[in-house]
């Protein structure tokens, strides 16, 4: 992997994937080299009108105000110890597990604060504390926080593809390559998504792509049992639709 530049010695890419959080599906994926900058493909990634949720290595307040000007929304975990320049509290909620919400000027001036102000939200979780940085002021503190809990969806699906569909085995070397096994696991990722929720109405699970591979396995051996050899010109291959 000449081309994947991270150390020497030492060879590394990186899969920088928009995972859909309402369908539990992915939608956009590009590949850099291992030290290429993750920031940048928010942008890329994010259409106008849809919130990205991140975690706190994206935060950045200049690309903060670069997103609200491109009218893409945010949810990003921020670091406790950044300033913040109170321009509005909002109420809280004293029964609530919400302890700060505010807008403000996020940064320090005249040195990485941002234009544009952002709204704030501390919560406590478990004796930990959450400070959340976020362009949407149409949904209450509590929203913020659950929008940012399911962040964890998209490291439980990443942990799903790599441990069940094995596309941790690298069979290419080349950057073309890499990305031919990268996208042919999310194609049949989505494929079972298809399948999981036209046939069963639920997400992809581990029980039903057991149950869908013993299927297959079992109309292959009654197909050669008929014939004596799986002539593929003449087996039907279950066909799985999406409806749109």
């Amino acid at each position: 992997m000449h081309w994947a530049d991270y150390r020497e010695g030492s060879k590394k890419a990186k899969v920088h994937l928009g995972f859909d959080l309402n369908r539990s599906i992915p939608r956009k994926v590009f590949l850099s080299d291992g030290n290429g900058p993750e920031r940048p493909f928010v942008s890329m990634i994010l259409s106008p009108g849809q919130t990205g949720v991140m975690d706190r290595g994206y935060q950045t307040h200049d690309r903060f105000d670069q997103w609200q000007e491109e009218g893409k929304h945010f949810v990003c975990r921020i670091k406790a110890i950044t300033k913040k320049n109170i321009l509005k509290n909002n109420g809280i909620d004293p029964e609530s597990n919400v302890f700060y919400d505010a807008i403000v000027l996020l940064g320090t001036p005249g040195v990485n604060q941002t234009k544009e102000p952002v709204r704030v939200v501390g919560y406590t979780v478990d004796n930990t504390k959450y400070w959340v940085a976020t362009s949407r002021h149409d949904l209450t503190a509590k929203q913020i926080a659950h929008i940012y809990k399911l962040r964890w969806d998209i490291e439980i699906f990443f942990g799903w593809w790599k441990r069940h569909l094995r596309v941790y085995h690298l069979i290419a070397r080349s950057e073309y390559g890499l990305m031919v096994q990268i996208l042919a696991g999310l194609i049949t990722y989505l494929l079972l998504a298809i399948y999981c929720r036209e046939q069963h109405n639920e997400k992809v699970s581990i029980k039903r792509v057991r149950e869908l591979r013993i299927k297959i396995q079992n109309e292959t051996r009654s197909a050669k049992d008929r014939t004596g050899d799986l002539n593929l010109k003449s087996y039907a291959i279950p066909k799985v639709y999406a409806s749109t």
